[in-house]
Protein backbone atom coordinates (compact mmCIF):
# COMPACT_ATOMS: atom_id res chain seq x y z
CA UNK A 1 0.00 0.00 0.00
CA UNK A 2 1.39 3.10 -1.11
CA UNK A 3 1.73 5.37 2.16
CA UNK A 4 -0.18 8.70 0.87
CA UNK A 5 -0.69 10.21 4.19
CA UNK A 6 -0.24 8.61 7.81
CA UNK A 7 -1.55 10.10 11.25
CA UNK A 8 1.79 9.54 13.58
CA UNK A 9 1.98 10.61 17.10
CA UNK A 10 4.31 13.59 15.21
CA UNK A 11 2.16 15.39 13.07
CA UNK A 12 0.25 13.98 9.42
CA UNK A 13 2.51 12.45 7.26
CA UNK A 14 2.55 13.11 3.53
CA UNK A 15 4.40 11.66 0.76
CA UNK A 16 5.50 14.71 -1.36
CA UNK A 17 3.59 14.22 -4.40
CA UNK A 18 5.74 17.29 -6.06
CA UNK A 19 8.98 15.35 -5.88
CA UNK A 20 7.92 11.98 -7.41
CA UNK A 21 8.71 9.88 -9.50
CA UNK A 22 12.66 10.89 -8.95
CA UNK A 23 12.71 11.39 -5.04
CA UNK A 24 10.51 9.45 -2.02
CA UNK A 25 10.30 12.48 0.54
CA UNK A 26 7.56 12.86 3.30
CA UNK A 27 6.37 16.59 4.66
CA UNK A 28 5.54 16.27 8.12
CA UNK A 29 2.79 18.53 9.58
CA UNK A 30 2.35 19.48 12.83
CA UNK A 31 -0.27 21.82 12.99
CA UNK A 32 -3.23 23.09 10.66
CA UNK A 33 -1.54 25.93 8.73
CA UNK A 34 1.17 23.20 7.47
CA UNK A 35 -1.65 20.87 6.29
CA UNK A 36 -3.29 23.64 4.07
CA UNK A 37 -0.06 24.54 2.88
CA UNK A 38 0.70 20.75 2.00
CA UNK A 39 -3.30 20.75 0.38
CA UNK A 40 -2.79 24.16 -1.45
CA UNK A 41 1.10 23.30 -2.67
CA UNK A 42 -0.39 19.91 -4.37
CA UNK A 43 2.14 17.70 -1.67
CA UNK A 44 -1.15 16.06 -1.36
CA UNK A 45 -3.95 15.91 -4.53
CA UNK A 46 -6.65 13.69 -5.17
CA UNK A 47 -10.27 14.75 -4.34
CA UNK A 48 -10.53 11.81 -1.68
CA UNK A 49 -7.01 12.46 -0.18
CA UNK A 50 -7.92 16.38 0.03
CA UNK A 51 -11.25 15.12 2.22
CA UNK A 52 -9.17 13.30 4.75
CA UNK A 53 -6.13 15.28 5.05
CA UNK A 54 -8.69 18.31 5.20
CA UNK A 55 -10.45 16.09 8.07
CA UNK A 56 -7.24 15.68 9.97
CA UNK A 57 -5.91 18.79 9.66
CA UNK A 58 -9.23 19.99 11.74
CA UNK A 59 -8.69 17.37 13.91
CA UNK A 60 -4.87 18.10 14.51
CA UNK A 61 -5.75 21.78 14.95
CA UNK A 62 -8.05 20.67 17.34
CA UNK A 63 -5.64 18.20 19.83
CA UNK A 64 -3.23 20.92 19.73
CA UNK A 65 -5.14 23.69 20.43
CA UNK A 66 -4.19 25.60 23.49
CA UNK A 67 -7.85 26.84 24.45
CA UNK A 68 -8.82 26.05 27.87
CA UNK A 69 -12.61 26.61 27.58
CA UNK A 70 -15.44 25.72 25.21
CA UNK A 71 -15.90 29.76 23.68
CA UNK A 72 -12.49 29.74 22.65
CA UNK A 73 -12.00 26.25 21.39
CA UNK A 74 -15.59 27.07 19.21
CA UNK A 75 -13.85 30.40 17.97
CA UNK A 76 -10.48 28.74 17.29
CA UNK A 77 -12.57 25.59 15.12
CA UNK A 78 -14.18 28.59 13.03
CA UNK A 79 -10.56 29.55 11.57
CA UNK A 80 -9.38 26.46 11.62
CA UNK A 81 -12.16 25.33 9.10
CA UNK A 82 -11.68 28.90 6.95
CA UNK A 83 -7.84 28.39 6.61
CA UNK A 84 -8.51 25.00 5.31
CA UNK A 85 -11.35 25.52 3.16
CA UNK A 86 -9.35 28.20 1.13
CA UNK A 87 -6.93 25.71 -0.04
CA UNK A 88 -8.67 24.22 -3.27
CA UNK A 89 -12.53 25.11 -4.18
CA UNK A 90 -13.26 22.56 -6.90
CA UNK A 91 -13.03 19.32 -4.51
CA UNK A 92 -15.78 19.07 -2.85
CA UNK A 93 -14.39 16.20 -0.80
CA UNK A 94 -12.52 19.16 1.71
CA UNK A 95 -15.38 20.67 2.33
CA UNK A 96 -16.68 17.47 3.28
CA UNK A 97 -13.92 16.37 5.16
CA UNK A 98 -14.02 19.87 7.12
CA UNK A 99 -17.86 18.81 7.91
CA UNK A 100 -17.30 15.99 9.48
CA UNK A 101 -14.90 16.94 12.06
CA UNK A 102 -16.76 20.10 13.03
CA UNK A 103 -20.49 18.87 13.06
CA UNK A 104 -18.52 16.37 15.29
CA UNK A 105 -17.24 18.99 17.52
CA UNK A 106 -20.46 20.94 17.20
CA UNK A 107 -22.33 17.75 18.20
CA UNK A 108 -19.90 17.24 21.04
CA UNK A 109 -19.26 21.06 22.15
CA UNK A 110 -23.58 21.46 22.61
CA UNK A 111 -23.37 18.38 25.41
CA UNK A 112 -20.64 20.72 27.16
CA UNK A 113 -18.37 17.48 26.58
CA UNK A 114 -14.83 18.21 28.35
CA UNK A 115 -12.24 19.27 26.38
CA UNK A 116 -9.87 16.15 26.67
CA UNK A 117 -12.46 13.75 25.29
CA UNK A 118 -13.83 16.36 22.29
CA UNK A 119 -10.15 16.00 21.52
CA UNK A 120 -9.61 12.11 21.77
CA UNK A 121 -13.42 12.01 19.92
CA UNK A 122 -12.09 14.22 16.76
CA UNK A 123 -8.62 12.19 16.26
CA UNK A 124 -10.07 9.15 16.54
CA UNK A 125 -12.96 9.73 13.82
CA UNK A 126 -10.21 11.44 11.30
CA UNK A 127 -8.13 8.36 11.62
CA UNK A 128 -11.10 6.02 10.95
CA UNK A 129 -11.78 8.59 7.93
CA UNK A 130 -8.81 6.95 6.62
CA UNK A 131 -9.57 3.44 6.66
CA UNK A 132 -13.48 4.58 5.17
CA UNK A 133 -11.23 5.91 1.98
CA UNK A 134 -9.35 2.80 1.63
CA UNK A 135 -12.67 0.45 2.30
CA UNK A 136 -14.35 2.83 -0.48
CA UNK A 137 -11.81 2.73 -3.10
CA UNK A 138 -11.68 -1.19 -2.96
CA UNK A 139 -15.78 -1.41 -2.74
CA UNK A 140 -15.12 0.79 -6.37
CA UNK A 141 -12.91 -1.97 -7.23
CA UNK A 142 -15.34 -4.47 -7.03
CA UNK A 143 -18.46 -2.36 -8.56
CA UNK A 144 -16.27 -1.51 -11.69
CA UNK A 145 -14.03 -4.66 -12.39
CA UNK A 146 -16.61 -6.31 -14.51
CA UNK A 147 -16.80 -2.99 -16.71
CA UNK A 148 -13.57 -3.17 -17.80
CA UNK A 149 -12.61 -4.99 -21.11
CA UNK A 150 -11.30 -8.95 -19.87
CA UNK A 151 -8.21 -8.12 -22.70
CA UNK A 152 -7.49 -4.88 -23.91
CA UNK A 153 -5.93 -1.36 -23.14
CA UNK A 154 -7.46 1.76 -20.61
CA UNK A 155 -6.75 5.21 -20.97
CA UNK A 156 -6.93 7.36 -17.84
CA UNK A 157 -6.09 10.89 -17.26
CA UNK A 158 -4.23 12.46 -14.26
CA UNK A 159 -3.83 10.00 -11.37
CA UNK A 160 -6.54 8.72 -9.63
CA UNK A 161 -4.87 6.18 -7.75
CA UNK A 162 -3.42 5.12 -4.49
CA UNK A 163 -1.96 8.55 -4.77
CA UNK A 164 -5.14 10.49 -5.11
CA UNK A 165 -6.80 8.57 -1.84
CA UNK A 166 -5.75 7.40 1.36
CA UNK A 167 -4.58 4.10 -0.97
CA UNK A 168 -5.57 1.70 -3.38
CA UNK A 169 -7.40 4.33 -5.60
CA UNK A 170 -10.28 5.14 -7.58
CA UNK A 171 -9.98 4.78 -11.10
CA UNK A 172 -6.35 2.65 -10.68
CA UNK A 173 -8.65 1.17 -7.89
CA UNK A 174 -11.10 -0.34 -10.68
CA UNK A 175 -8.58 -1.17 -13.10
CA UNK A 176 -6.30 -3.16 -10.38
CA UNK A 177 -9.59 -4.96 -8.84
CA UNK A 178 -10.21 -6.14 -12.67
CA UNK A 179 -6.75 -7.30 -13.01
CA UNK A 180 -7.05 -9.23 -9.56
CA UNK A 181 -9.80 -10.83 -11.36
CA UNK A 182 -7.94 -12.02 -14.46
CA UNK A 183 -8.50 -9.16 -16.58
CA UNK A 184 -5.45 -8.88 -19.20
CA UNK A 185 -5.50 -5.02 -18.97
CA UNK A 186 -2.39 -2.60 -19.86
CA UNK A 187 -2.81 1.09 -19.27
CA UNK A 188 -2.00 4.73 -21.55
CA UNK A 189 -1.72 7.11 -19.36
CA UNK A 190 -2.13 10.72 -20.52
CA UNK A 191 1.10 12.90 -18.86
CA UNK A 192 -1.26 15.56 -17.94
CA UNK A 193 -0.08 18.74 -18.55
CA UNK A 194 0.85 20.89 -17.04
CA UNK A 195 1.51 19.23 -13.51
CA UNK A 196 2.24 15.65 -15.02
CA UNK A 197 0.04 14.07 -12.78
CA UNK A 198 0.04 11.17 -15.52
CA UNK A 199 3.90 10.73 -16.42
CA UNK A 200 4.52 11.71 -13.24
CA UNK A 201 2.20 9.79 -10.18
CA UNK A 202 -0.10 7.56 -11.87
CA UNK A 203 2.84 5.63 -13.99
CA UNK A 204 4.64 5.21 -11.04
CA UNK A 205 2.46 3.56 -9.13
CA UNK A 206 0.65 1.49 -11.97
CA UNK A 207 4.76 0.41 -12.86
CA UNK A 208 5.27 -0.53 -8.80
CA UNK A 209 2.45 -3.08 -9.09
CA UNK A 210 3.79 -4.25 -12.14
CA UNK A 211 0.96 -2.92 -14.43
CA UNK A 212 2.01 -2.72 -17.72
CA UNK A 213 1.70 1.61 -18.61
CA UNK A 214 2.79 3.62 -21.56
CA UNK A 215 2.58 7.27 -21.08
CA UNK A 216 0.99 9.60 -23.32
CA UNK A 217 1.15 13.09 -24.90
CA UNK A 218 -2.19 14.61 -24.02
CA UNK A 219 -2.17 14.89 -27.88
CA UNK A 220 -2.03 11.70 -29.04
CA UNK A 221 -5.55 9.57 -27.79
CA UNK A 222 -6.93 10.82 -30.88
CA UNK A 223 -4.95 9.09 -32.99
CA UNK A 224 -4.83 6.14 -30.86
CA UNK A 225 -8.30 5.55 -30.23
CA UNK A 226 -9.06 6.04 -34.48
CA UNK A 227 -6.42 3.13 -34.34
CA UNK A 228 -8.70 1.03 -32.14
CA UNK A 229 -5.81 0.92 -29.78
CA UNK A 230 -8.13 1.86 -26.36
CA UNK A 231 -10.89 -0.16 -25.40
CA UNK A 232 -12.24 2.10 -22.49
CA UNK A 233 -11.50 5.39 -20.92
CA UNK A 234 -11.94 5.41 -16.93
CA UNK A 235 -11.30 8.81 -14.79
CA UNK A 236 -11.58 10.24 -10.78
CA UNK A 237 -13.50 13.35 -10.19
CA UNK A 238 -13.11 16.15 -8.02
CA UNK A 239 -17.01 16.93 -7.82
CA UNK A 240 -20.16 15.54 -9.45
CA UNK A 241 -22.54 17.77 -9.63
CA UNK A 242 -26.22 16.10 -8.71
CA UNK A 243 -27.01 16.02 -13.04
CA UNK A 244 -23.60 13.78 -13.45
CA UNK A 245 -21.73 16.25 -14.36
CA UNK A 246 -18.08 15.93 -13.14
CA UNK A 247 -15.17 18.30 -12.49
CA UNK A 248 -12.17 16.54 -12.98
CA UNK A 249 -8.74 17.93 -14.18
CA UNK A 250 -8.25 19.75 -17.03
CA UNK A 251 -8.02 18.10 -20.37
CA UNK A 252 -10.23 15.60 -18.79
CA UNK A 253 -13.49 17.16 -21.18
CA UNK A 254 -11.82 16.47 -24.33
CA UNK A 255 -11.04 13.22 -23.56
CA UNK A 256 -14.98 12.19 -22.83
CA UNK A 257 -15.30 14.21 -26.32
CA UNK A 258 -12.91 11.64 -28.04
CA UNK A 259 -14.74 8.46 -26.53
CA UNK A 260 -18.35 9.20 -27.11
CA UNK A 261 -16.72 10.28 -31.39
CA UNK A 262 -14.96 6.71 -31.32
CA UNK A 263 -17.88 5.22 -29.12
CA UNK A 264 -15.49 3.92 -26.35
CA UNK A 265 -17.13 3.78 -22.68
CA UNK A 266 -16.07 6.72 -20.67
CA UNK A 267 -16.44 5.39 -17.08
CA UNK A 268 -16.03 7.84 -13.80
CA UNK A 269 -15.03 6.09 -10.39
CA UNK A 270 -15.15 8.46 -7.48
CA UNK A 271 -16.15 7.76 -3.88
CA UNK A 272 -19.65 9.20 -2.76
CA UNK A 273 -18.38 12.15 -0.93
CA UNK A 274 -17.05 13.58 -4.26
CA UNK A 275 -20.90 13.93 -5.59
CA UNK A 276 -22.27 17.08 -4.74
CA UNK A 277 -26.57 16.93 -4.62
CA UNK A 278 -26.54 20.44 -3.69
CA UNK A 279 -24.75 21.94 -7.01
CA UNK A 280 -27.39 20.83 -9.67
CA UNK A 281 -25.08 20.97 -12.95
CA UNK A 282 -21.42 21.66 -13.46
CA UNK A 283 -21.77 25.12 -14.46
CA UNK A 284 -21.85 25.74 -10.99
CA UNK A 285 -18.65 24.21 -9.78
CA UNK A 286 -16.12 26.84 -9.22
CA UNK A 287 -12.90 25.99 -10.88
CA UNK A 288 -9.68 26.60 -9.54
CA UNK A 289 -7.18 28.95 -11.25
CA UNK A 290 -3.52 27.79 -10.37
CA UNK A 291 -0.24 30.00 -10.48
CA UNK A 292 1.12 30.39 -14.00
CA UNK A 293 4.44 28.99 -12.98
CA UNK A 294 3.26 25.88 -13.45
CA UNK A 295 3.13 26.78 -16.98
CA UNK A 296 5.81 28.79 -17.77
CA UNK A 297 8.04 26.87 -16.43
CA UNK A 298 9.37 22.89 -16.30
CA UNK A 299 11.70 21.71 -13.44
CA UNK A 300 12.81 25.48 -12.54
CA UNK A 301 13.65 26.39 -16.32
CA UNK A 302 11.53 28.93 -17.87
CA UNK A 303 9.71 27.93 -21.32
CA UNK A 304 8.03 30.38 -22.28
CA UNK A 305 8.41 33.93 -23.41
CA UNK A 306 8.61 36.89 -20.78
CA UNK A 307 5.68 38.64 -19.83
CA UNK A 308 2.85 36.36 -22.43
CA UNK A 309 -0.24 36.08 -20.51
CA UNK A 310 -1.02 32.61 -18.83
CA UNK A 311 -4.58 31.01 -18.78
CA UNK A 312 -4.26 27.95 -15.96
CA UNK A 313 -7.30 26.51 -14.96
CA UNK A 314 -7.04 23.17 -12.79
CA UNK A 315 -10.32 21.70 -13.67
CA UNK A 316 -12.99 21.35 -16.04
CA UNK A 317 -16.21 20.10 -16.46
CA UNK A 318 -17.46 16.80 -18.56
CA UNK A 319 -21.03 17.19 -19.40
CA UNK A 320 -23.31 14.15 -18.15
CA UNK A 321 -24.17 13.04 -21.34
CA UNK A 322 -20.18 11.90 -22.42
CA UNK A 323 -20.34 9.44 -19.36
CA UNK A 324 -21.46 5.90 -19.51
CA UNK A 325 -20.94 5.41 -15.90
CA UNK A 326 -20.37 6.42 -12.77
CA UNK A 327 -19.24 4.11 -10.03
CA UNK A 328 -19.11 4.61 -6.45
CA UNK A 329 -18.70 2.24 -3.60
CA UNK A 330 -22.55 2.70 -3.47
CA UNK A 331 -23.00 0.68 -6.60
CA UNK A 332 -22.86 1.90 -9.93
CA UNK A 333 -24.84 5.11 -11.26
CA UNK A 334 -25.85 4.92 -15.51
CA UNK A 335 -28.44 7.86 -16.84
CA UNK A 336 -30.30 9.27 -16.90
CA UNK A 337 -28.00 10.58 -13.66
CA UNK A 338 -30.66 13.19 -11.66
CA UNK A 339 -32.38 9.84 -11.35
CA UNK A 340 -29.89 7.65 -10.23
CA UNK A 341 -28.17 9.55 -8.05
CA UNK A 342 -31.60 10.84 -6.30
CA UNK A 343 -32.22 7.32 -6.03
CA UNK A 344 -29.11 6.14 -4.59
CA UNK A 345 -28.91 8.74 -1.70
CA UNK A 346 -32.01 7.84 -0.36
CA UNK A 347 -30.90 4.43 -0.14
CA UNK A 348 -28.97 3.12 3.29
CA UNK A 349 -24.99 4.19 3.36
CA UNK A 350 -23.59 0.40 3.11
CA UNK A 351 -21.40 -1.32 5.98
CA UNK A 352 -17.34 -0.92 4.04
CA UNK A 353 -15.74 -3.66 4.47
CA UNK A 354 -12.28 -5.10 3.00
CA UNK A 355 -12.94 -6.12 -0.20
Amino acid sequence: MIPTLEWLPTGVNFLDQTKLPLEETYVLATDYKQVATVIRDMIVRGAPAIGVSAAMGMAIGIDRSSATTLPALTEEVALIAKTLAETRPTAVNLFWGIDEIRNLYIELAAKNTPLAEIKSAVVAKARRMYDEDIAACKQMGAHGASLLPTEGTVLTHCNAGALATCGYGSALGVIRSAIARGHKIDVFADETRPFLQGARLTAWELMKDNIPTTVLCDNMAASLMRQGRIQAVIVGADRIAANGDVANKIGTYGVAILAKEHTIPFYVAAPWSTLDLQTATGDSIPIEQRDAREVTHSNGKQMTPHGVAIENPAFDVTPAKYVTAIITERGVLTAPYNQSIRIMAKQTEPELTAV
